[in-house]
């Protein structure tokens, strides 16, 4: 019987974004499968290129002799199965780009990297046998031959390195003795092991006793294991509340099920000292994955997923593609982190495609977090999604006492510092005491918005309810829908010249900290310290091992991060993401603030946190303050109801981008006069229009605009219909056109 394959072809073009169908040949009716990449003859030319096998079927959909061949399976790719393929064509529909780029995306593995090996020659005779054979070779003044067989007398088994190396045998002489069978050379496969799990010793075994929230927490989980309605949960946990050993344990029973697991963690928690609980429970059996592994290492962690040699795997979003072959959970920790959303094609949220990889494989999804995202929360709160609460830290500490201080009456005062007199205070204190102290800059969005040092008012469009952002000429600009006005010197409330952004960064506030303190040994953790390869783990070893009395940083060190001895959390401009131009502006104050917060008192000694505001009344600050998510969240769903803002409702943005600036705004207006015409009954809301937040990005220029409506479906409708529009408009030939679900 004949079989016939449907490919995608290796070519990111909508217009090719379809399948060809291929006749296999006999050689490869039986190695062939869905997911492998093949040599395939395209166009008039028939020029070789690649493409993606997506099915293998018995039916041919045209005439056989119009049918070409498929030439070979790609040697340098690995293959996958059917269900990873799948989920590339889900994201293609589900996120708006090509299946080829969904594909890539999906199956970052698939470039083989030159395999590593373990070489031997060993001793394949008796050691009677050997030793004649040593005196017929000294005989007939064989040295090389006679040089070896007395190594093997004394180590039957040698790295062939040694052989070929202080040996210095030839290739030749070791043939010509296998041909004699007295030595074999063997080859074994050896995949390479990243770094963050090298030197960490022999695996103890540990297991983590679970208190009885976590105990309960488990255990629910793990009766409902059989449901298959029931495939979704979310865990709320206060910060220190033990998530982590939570998922230790719900992995292992997932492990011990004869199933495998992927944990989903921010790249900025994978430390040294996250992985070695995990290893120090699962031993060999885990592996991890993360941005600054060289592709022959990535690969090779895929190859032993691939085959089974572990059971779990360890990363940010891209580990959610490992190809496990029986995977029984994913957990994806800190949810609500804006690092899980691609910023490349596709623009697939990892939360999302988690949810749906779990749904085609049977398994479970875990999703946690002591700041949930308002999407998971308001899912759990449909009953979408099981929740479970965390109320307590796990190792019986209290939260932090948290202190506001208000920068309005700081200036009111006469005190001009970036630090507060209260957070001066108790940061001497600590230092008096041997404590160590964190100190947050939230610079998220504080390139833009400007605001009033007297009063706190901030700049917003009157027609978006999001911050103006400053641009050259002393504009002020909306992101949203493109309303400008001319920059102010005066506040327009209370009439202060005090007015306009914030410019301090963490090379400052180092400098500032160490004019108050000079005896202090600070240490600073920004983009700028942490280039190297191991910059990032490297300092906070050094803040863990009491190398440092401060730890000065962006967002970056408040993210999961354990240090007993830290008593005291200072919150610098704790307003800046607050004012940023987004409509999820309060929400990711409010988690970065909850978080920052939770660093302090981790250990036995009681912790305090200063948050410097100069909007101390607005509820994300507030609510941040008390450690209180329920009434946040109950504030901001009125604001998103109010507004038609996910997720009470729904959004995409379409992005617009070229190098000819005067092309791209032709395009952009003619596109939104389109949209516009086309959903003129549908409700669908238009917004822009506008320039990114970010207009111009090596020499490309960039725009926007949003459609809202309550149904995403409808949007969907509208993004097919867009995608033609633009395929067939010849003014979009040099424009790049990218959707992406808010």
């Amino acid at each position: 019987m004949e079989l016939f394959a449907d490919i995608i072809v290796d070519i990111s073009c909508k217009k090719l974004d379809q399948t060809f169908q291929y006749r296999i040949p006999e050689t490869l009716k039986s190695s062939l499968e869905p997911g492998n990449v093949v040599e395939i003859p395209f166009g008039r030319g028939n020029r070789m290129t690649k493409g993606y096998v997506l099915r293998i079927t018995d039916y041919p959909s045209c005439p056989l002799e119009k049918m070409k061949w498929i030439e070979a399976v790609a040697t340098d790719f690995a293959g996958t199965d059917s269900k990873l393929t799948a989920l590339a064509l889900w994201m293609r529909d589900y996120y708006g780009c090509t299946a080829v780029q969904a594909l890539r995306t999906v199956l970052p593995f698939r470039q083989k990297a030159a395999v590593k090996e373990k070489r031997t020659v060993t001793l394949q005779v008796s050691h009677q046998e050997a030793q004649q054979k040593l005196e017929l070779f000294r005989h007939k003044h064989q040295a090389a031959r006679a040089r070896l067989l007395e190594a093997l007398l004394e180590d039957p088994m040698l790295p062939y390195e040694v052989v070929t190396g202080s040996l210095k045998i030839t290739p030749s002489v070791l043939r010509a003795l296998e041909q004699q069978k007295l030595i074999s050379c063997e080859h074994e496969q050896v995949y390479r092991r990243p770094e963050l799990l090298q030197n960490l010793g022999t695996s103890a075994q540990d297991r983590v006793i679970l208190n009885y929230e976590q105990q309960e927490i488990v255990d629910a989980i793990e009766s409902e294991w059989e449901e298959k309605e029931i495939a979704s949960y979310l865990i709320h946990g206060v910060t220190g509340s033990g998530k982590t050993a939570v998922y230790m344990e719900l992995i292992a029973r997932t492990v011990a099920r004869g199933k495998q697991a992927i944990l989903l963690i921010p790249e900025i928690s994978l430390t040294y000292q996250n992985v070695l609980r995990f290893y120090h429970r699962f031993g060999d059996r885990i592996s991890v994955l993360h941005s600054r592994l060289s592709q022959a290492e990535r690969y090779d962690q895929f190859e032993r997923a691939r085959q089974g040699d572990i059971d779990v795997m360890i990363g940010p979003r891209s580990a959610l593609f490992t190809p496990f072959q029986k995977l029984g959970m994913i957990i994806v920790d800190e949810e609500h982190e804006t690092s899980y959303k691609s910023e490349q094609v596709p623009r697939y949220h990892a939360r999302e495609t988690a949810r749906k990889r779990a749904v085609l494989e049977g398994a479970k999804l875990v999703l946690g977090s002591a700041t949930p995202s308002l999407e998971a929360y308001y899912e759990a709160q449909m009953g979408e999604s099981r929740l479970f609460t965390l109320k307590e830290r796990a190792a019986g500490g209290m939260l932090p006492e948290v202190i506001t201080a208000d920068m309005r009456e700081e200036l009111k005062a006469g005190n001009r510092s970036v630090f507060s007199r209260i957070l001066t205070e108790k940061i001497g204190e600590r230092l008096k005491r041997g404590e160590q102290v964190m100190l947050f800059l939230n610079r998220r969005g504080y390139a833009g918005f400007v605001s009033c040092r007297s009063c706190g008012h901030v700049m917003k469009c009157p027609h978006c309810d999001v911050s103006l952002s400053l641009h050259q000429g002393r504009r002020l600009v909306c992101h949203y829908c493109g309303y400008e006005e001319p920059a102010v010197g005066k506040c327009p409330t209370c009439g202060s010249p005090f007015i306009g952004g914030f410019k301090v960064g963490t090379q400052q506030v180092v400098e500032l900290v160490q004019q108050v303190f000079p005896n202090a040994r600070i240490l600073r953790m920004d983009a700028d310290t942490t280039k190297g390869k191991d910059g990032h783990a490297e300092l906070l070893r050094a803040f863990a091992q009491r190398d440092a009395d401060i730890l000065v940083g962006t967002q970056m060190i408040v993210k999961g991060h354990d240090f007993p001895l830290v008593t005291l959390v200072g919150i610098l401009a704790a307003d800046l993401s607050l004012n940023m131009s987004d409509y999820e502006a309060a929400e990711r104050t409010f988690q970065l603030l909850t978080q920052a917060a939770g660093r302090a008192g981790r250990g036995k000694m009681p912790g305090e946190v200063v948050i410097q505001t100069y909007e101390p009344e607005h509820y994300a600050v507030a609510c941040a303050a008390a450690q209180d998510y329920d009434s946040f969240y109950e504030q901001e769903m009125r604001y998103r109801q109010l507004a038609g803002y996910p997720p009470l409702g729904d959004m995409m943005t379409i992005h617009c981008a070229s190098e000819q600036e005067q092309q791209l705004g032709l395009a952009v207006t003619y596109l939104a006069k389109f949209v516009r015409q086309l959903v003129g009954r549908r409700g669908v809301t238009v917004i822009g229009p506008a320039d990114e937040t970010v207009s111009k990005v090596n020499d490309v220029y960039r725009k926007a605009m949003y459609l809202k409506h309550a149904d995403f479906k409808v949007l969907t409708s509208v993004k097919n219909i867009v995608e033609q529009y633009v395929e067939m408009n010849e003014g979009f030939k040099d424009i790049s056109v990218q959707f992406e679900r808010r």
